[in-house]
């Protein structure tokens, strides 16, 4: 039995898990299935608001009145906390990479929309984002409010707990459709969905191997970010629990040039996943992920998938942020 912290209901749960009918892999003769945390909500869609759900209520027992966090220009997590924080009565800042653009699109224009404040850092003072929440936050005091600052993704040990929870609902997912998958797939780029899912798994005591394809960073980063964040959990929650024994599989080789930038096979990966089954990818995370597990699914026995019969695909959203990058689709 796990005693989850308190926790906020924000998001539309349980999300559906279907299978996919008509989209074939050559070389595959297995089922993916889908796990759709791309339907938490609507303006909070995706898996931002599960994680959410605690680090907001953690905030509020704090008595906090304003919410900092920060992210990329088209940050799916950033939308999701201004989105909230306009539902919840809460301020919001946020902190963003980049230089303001000339068209305020996507996750951008919902930011506005729901009325966050919004500072923007260049990348070459990025590194300093979380001294500027800080001072921010002393701002916050000087005024009378109080700041609980999230970081990027919500992926530290109070967000970890969205997708420990997570685990508890696949689980059900795999018992009502008889199956027991060999692996879960999703894309990583904080680590947080990715630490949850094998925290929980690890609880339940599941066979199943959790793989997550990077956005960004590279396999050692995900591997110290993930061990350092459980342990902080540990810690916090004075959680008996056995991270040695985490299996943390982070496959490279399909981040494509840079985070935020993908390829072209990838945007003809999305296009095809919509046009046959009506499941919409995003091109910085979902695109990325999925792009990476049906090509190595299709090298069957010589590929890192091997084995699969039923594969979960852990859709983690970003709609919003296929708007912004609409001329790398290709039409006839």
């Amino acid at each position: 039995m796990v005693n989850y912290p308190d926790r906020i209901r924000l998001a539309s749960l349980p999300t559906p898990f279907k299978k996919l009918e008509k989209f074939s892999v050559p070389n595959f003769g297995g089922t993916i299935w889908i796990k759709h945390d791309e339907l938490t909500g609507t303006e909070v869609s995706g898996n931002k608001v599960r994680k959410l759900e605690f680090c907001i209520a953690h905030a509020l027992k704090e008595g906090c009145n304003t919410l900092i966090t920060c992210g990329g220009i088209q940050s799916n997590h950033c939308r999701a906390t201004a989105v909230l924080g306009a539902k919840l009565g809460l301020k919001v800042h946020l902190i963003l990479r980049g230089q303001k653009p000339a068209l305020i699109e996507g996750n951008l224009l919902l930011d506005h929309l729901a009325g966050a404040e919004i500072t923007y850092l260049s990348q070459k003072d990025w590194g300093s984002h979380e001294a500027l929440a800080a001072s921010l936050q002393e701002k916050c005091l000087g005024r009378g409010d109080k700041a609980h600052f999230i970081p990027i993704g919500a992926s530290d040990e109070i967000g970890i707990w969205g997708y420990i929870a997570a685990w508890e609902e696949l689980t059900k997912n795999f018992k009502d459709n008889d199956m027991d998958p060999e692996y879960v797939v999703l894309a990583t780029g904080s680590g947080g969905t990715q630490a949850g899912l094998l925290i929980g798994a690890q609880i339940q005591e599941a066979n199943t191997k959790i793989v997550a394809f990077n956005v960004c960073d590279d396999s050692n980063y995900f591997e110290d970010k993930i061990k350092a964040d459980v342990s902080l959990w540990k810690q916090r929650y004075k959680t008996d629990f056995d991270e040695t024994a985490l299996n943390i599989f982070t496959f490279e080789g399909y981040m494509g040039p840079a985070y935020g930038e993908a390829e072209d096979i990838v945007f003809k990966t999305i296009a095809n996943l919509a046009k046959v089954e009506g499941v919409f990818l995003d091109p910085v995370y979902t695109g990325k992920a999925f792009h990476g597990m049906i090509s190595e699914l299709s090298l069957g026995d010589r590929g890192r998938l091997q084995g699969a019969r039923n594969i979960v695909f852990i859709h983690t959203g970003g709609l919003f942020g296929v708007f912004p990058q609409h001329k790398n689709f290709q039409f006839d």
